[in-house]
């Protein structure tokens, strides 16, 4: 089934390459069926490239997808041109009242930061606060899942002595976890951070829970029981040459 996403966003060429099935807006007004509507936050400075890569992923799905884009308000991204962003996101204020199947909210380029620091920090801890009424399940991606950890459970970053950047085996910790029904013993994913989860620190709080984790990247996804929310730590949304 095809992914819906903006008319003439930059993704349809690429995707339509790879024989993704692209349904543009106004055919899809046509479908007599109601698609999942996911909302991406994108918060990585290279926004045409990031909707890309999860629209890939969305659209590998025998669901119907709609997804909607939004970017904080006030901050300027120096990788994305200013028309871009006029012509495909909408801020959060736009979509507040609407309700969502799935919410996935970015890494940022921002570690070096502390969160209070970050410009666009209460706008977004005002929209997590949002998810947990307007979205049935959010996903939370490497500088995105350690922004909901401390917003949610106070659970610092720590930094790292040098850059966490490669691909890394990892292992299911929780098997009974949908989110890893079908994975072999061993899998592989990609980190780029300057900051880390310490184990212990999650394992302190009673509605977290580990499903997966490294023995050389450490955590790699976390489970709010109680909350449907998901903290994935690395880049699972990364192309085959995105680290290159």
């Amino acid at each position: 089934m095809p992914i819906c996403i903006p008319d003439q966003l930059p993704a349809i060429e690429i995707l339509h390459r790879e024989n993704i099935f692209v349904m543009q807006h106004q055919r899809a007004c046509t479908q007599d069926i109601r698609p999942l509507q996911i909302l991406l936050v994108n918060l990585m400075p290279k926004k045409i490239q990031t909707e890309t890569q999860f629209s890939r992923l969305l659209g590998n799905t025998p669901l119907q997808i709609q997804l909607e884009l939004v970017a904080p308000s006030g901050h300027v991204p120096a990788n994305t041109p200013p028309e871009h962003l006029s012509a495909f996101y909408k801020s959060f204020e736009e979509v507040r009242s609407r309700n969502f199947d799935g919410c996935i909210i970015t890494g940022a380029p921002v570690e070096h930061l502390e969160f209070e620091a970050v410009d666009y920090w209460e706008e977004l801890t005002d929209l997590m606060d949002w998810t947990e009424t307007h979205v049935h399940s959010t996903f939370h991606i490497c500088w995105g899942a350690q922004a909901g950890l401390y917003h949610r459970f106070g659970i610092r970053k720590t930094p790292l002595d040098e850059k966490l950047f490669g691909v890394y085996p990892h292992r299911v910790d929780y098997r009974q976890s949908i989110l890893f029904r079908g994975f072999d013993d061993v899998f592989y994913a990609p980190h780029s951070r300057h900051t880390t989860i310490v184990r212990e620190d999650i394992e302190a709080v009673p509605d977290l829970r580990i499903l997966a984790s490294s023995e050389e990247a450490g955590v790699y996804a976390v489970y709010a029981k109680h909350h449907k929310q998901f903290y994935v730590m690395g880049h699972s949304e990364y192309d085959a040459d995105t680290l290159q």
